[in-house]
């Protein structure tokens, strides 16, 4: 028997064992010499063990090493670290005490005894515990360790929340305790027996069999987050998603919703990666009679929803896509309170409460841009009539920018062309039917402008603008609802002038630039296509009703932002903006300005602003008082009084202890022809570290009620967040009237939130 105790100096101890061979060699200070196999990341040949500690037994007839005092193996990139460590040839096991294991993947396992093999890949603990990726915690009262791949735990707990050692009386936020626990790496799965869901410390659920993926796992089926709440239309009601992960590049997320006073609803969504691209398409489907605020009413039937996108890229310029939105009932989403319906999913996005279906096509490089398109719109405001929403096919626009400079210039190419057709007019009422009026246009333009910037920092761009239209028009009520085409064409001049100024103060600079853009043009051809109830002759507008003058247009030679309606003749616009910048961050600028045009444009639309002679007034200021709180405010102001036509504010608010946003619109005629007047104000703000309240609200100041409220409670800390909130809905749309409901929002660390899980 050798005896090698610890020197003053700590020399180590080192051991060798190559793959497939035993403890071949031991010596104070180095290894047996033989050829030096490619070192892994942790310093050693493939299959080598190194070892040291304090003191070191070698009991050659047993075949046995004995280690005591501050021991460490490394192996294969794993570190075992031990107050004494045994070592068994014969048998190939490793016996330790007080144990700490740290593998390749960054997690870390502790046991007060452990009997492992030669290559710790398989064993038995007792008083084990581990710490994993994402801050999970896994205790047990004894573990068996399969192989690399399988842990077993009995008695056993598992959460990601913080544990706090000097306080053990406390119980993490959440936990989940069970008779056994499977861990499975090669799956990225982690079994439950006899689950037992704790809440602070109180079981709340109880689960024969459970499992969830391991948090190291980037994609694996299991359980998501459910959606609880209760309403006095549906009741209560459980949404319980569950994820299929159908292979690496696909999955299938299946939700059943379970309603107390209506029938259940099923909710799907499956998504797909390709090598060009991906598909996304959401889907909901019940059989069950109508609802309302008051209850069930009709026959029962099939109800239905899709919400479908796909994208793919055929080649590096050019791409592809579709939507596919639909709905068998108006109310269907408010009725089962489906979230996220009414977002971008294409390049052509349709207005709130509105579906749209396209197809398109895109090709782009830095100097060129070519689209193809078409697209249909279900409406579900109430008095929406789909047979007045036009059909768009095809809807092409292009643009190119040569690679010359004209006379010093840019020049830019662009093209548009579309077909609209509808069955009705909007003005079709159930006594008269009116046919909707077709129209196809073409449109080719080629636009002109160069920078010129003095020595006193006097910048100048000139501009040329051509323009040629076709439109080919049908059902036209000025034509007996005949038909007719018609041509024209436009050619604009001007240009656009600045001139900043800008002063130092201590720890600010100040800039203060007029802006001026003078422009002619012949007197646009505007095309008529009928008479309003007052006699006042109507124009052609498919592509602009939605058109508000701001500052962002303010200084465009033709404002609009479809073709149909088209400036023309002299005119000007004028306008001041000043900017402060602050060293430290802050900054804040404020615009002022008109336009000006030499005659009235009976074509453009009263509301916007622009048919006088000299436009309303456009105020604009935006600004960053303080680090985390940014504010804006703009409005048009009247020509002659002065008065408010329209104006926007807000704010929004992210500090430490919360944030907060609110919204405010003023608009004395909309689209609609109406006044809006509309406040949308919301936030949160944590009282304590862990707990806050929340709030949100929008309110119809015309109707003088609200829209919607929602204030509730919520709870938060390292692993979770529990949100209670209390709504109250005033607002009828359509049979439904106004409605209250509670819901419960839990998200769990690990747990389907993609917040914490890949």
């Amino acid at each position: 028997m050798k005896t090698s105790p610890r020197r003053t100096s700590f020399a180590s101890v080192k051991l060798s064992l190559l793959t497939g061979a035993a403890l071949a060699s031991l010596c104070a200070g180095t290894v047996a010499a033989q050829t030096v196999p490619t070192l892994g990341a942790d310093g050693l040949p493939p299959g080598a063990i190194y070892l040291e500690a304090e003191t070191i037994l070698r009991d050659d007839p047993r075949a046995r090493t004995t280690a005591a005092g501050g021991v460490e193996a490394r192996y294969d990139n794993r570190n075992l670290r031990a107050d004494s460590l045994v070592y068994d040839e014969g048998q190939g096991l490793l016996e330790a005490a007080n144990v700490e294991i740290l593998n390749p993947d960054g997690s870390v396992e502790f046991a007060r005894e452990i009997v492992l093999d030669d290559q710790m890949r398989a064993g038995v603990a007792r008083g084990f515990s581990a710490r994993l990726p994402q801050n999970v915690k896994l205790a047990a009262a004894s573990a068996v360790r399969r192989n690399e791949n399988i842990n077993e735990l009995n008695r056993a707990i598992y959460t990601p929340c913080d544990i706090c050692a000097d306080n053990e009386s406390k119980a993490p936020t959440w936990s989940i305790q069970a008779d056994k626990v499977v861990q499975d790496r090669e799956r990225q799965l982690i079994y439950y027996r006899h689950a037992v869901f704790r809440l602070f410390g109180t079981p709340v659920f109880y689960l024969p069999l459970f499992w969830h993926p391991d948090p190291q796992a980037e994609r694996k089926s299991g359980l998501l987050m459910p959606d609880i709440s209760a309403s006095d239309r549906r009741g209560f009601s459980y949404e319980q998603p569950y994820l299929f992960v159908l292979s690496d590049y696909s999955d299938l997320t299946l939700s059943p919703q379970i309603n107390a006073k209506v029938e259940p609803f099923l909710n799907a969504r499956y998504r797909k990666r390709f090598y060009s691209g991906e598909i996304d398409v959401r889907g909901g489907y019940t059989y069950a009679e109508d609802f309302d605020s008051f209850g069930q009413f009709g026959d029962a039937t099939s109800r239905s929803y899709i919400l479908a996108r796909g994208a793919f890229a055929i080649d590096e310029h050019w791409d592809w896509g579709f939507t596919a939105e639909r709905v068998s009932d108006r109310l269907l989403f408010d009725k089962y309170e489906i979230g996220d319906v009414y977002q971008s999913r294409g390049p052509y996005i349709a207005d709130d409460r509105r579906l749209i279906s396209q197809v398109y096509a895109i090709r782009q490089d830095e100097r060129s841009y070519l689209s193809a398109a078409a697209f249909d719109i279900q409406g579900l405001r109430p008095g929406d009539d789909d047979r007045t929403f036009p059909t768009v096919a095809p809807l092409i626009e292009g643009r190119w920018t040569p690679d010359v400079r004209l006379a010093g210039g840019r020049l830019r190419l662009q093209a548009n062309a579309v077909a609209l057709e509808r069955d009705l007019s909007p003005t079709s009422t159930a006594a008269l039917r009116v046919p909707g009026l077709d129209s196809r246009r073409v449109v080719a333009q080629a636009d002109w402008r160069r920078n010129f910037t003095t020595p006193a920092g006097l910048r100048l761009e000139p501009f040329v603008n051509l323009r040629a239209d076709a439109y080919s028009l049908g059902d036209v009520p000025s034509e007996g609802f005949g038909s007719r085409t018609t041509t024209r064409g436009m050619a604009t001049a001007g240009a656009d002038v600045s001139w900043p100024f800008y002063r130092r103060f201590n720890n600010m600079t100040a800039v203060l630039e007029p802006l001026i853009q003078v422009s002619a043009s012949p007197r646009p051809h505007q095309i008529q296509v009928g008479v309003d109830a007052n006699g006042a002759p109507t124009y052609l507008d498919e592509d602009s009703l939605a058109f508000e003058f701001d500052e962002t247009n303010l200084l465009m030679t033709d404002r609009f932002p479809g073709y149909d309606l088209m400036e023309g003749g002299l005119r000007a616009s004028v306008a001041a903006r000043a900017n402060l910048l602050w060293d430290d961050g802050r900054r804040a600028t404020v615009l002022v300005g008109r336009s000006f045009r030499d005659r009235e444009e009976q074509a453009f639309p009263e509301r916007t602003g622009l048919r006088d002679t000299q436009s309303d007034w456009i105020v604009a200021a935006q600004a960053q008082p303080i680090r985390g709180i940014s504010a804006f405010g703009r409005a048009r102001l009247d020509a002659d009084t002065l008065e408010v036509r329209r104006a926007e504010t807000g704010a929004n608010v992210s500090l430490g202890r919360g944030s907060g946003f609110f919204r405010y619109l003023w608009d004395d005629l909309d689209i609609n022809g109406v006044k809006r007047e509309n406040l949308d104000v919301g936030g949160e703000v944590f009282l304590t570290q862990n707990w806050g309240v929340t709030a949100y609200g929008n309110r119809d100041m015309v109707q003088n009620g609200w829209v919607v409220r929602d204030i509730g409670v919520v709870y938060r800390d390292e692993c979770t967040r529990i949100e209670v909130i209390y709504r109250r809905e005033d607002t009828v749309v359509g049979r439904l009237g106004p409605s209250e409901s509670v819901a419960v929002r839990l998200t769990l660390a690990t747990l389907g939130e993609p917040i914490y899980a890949n």
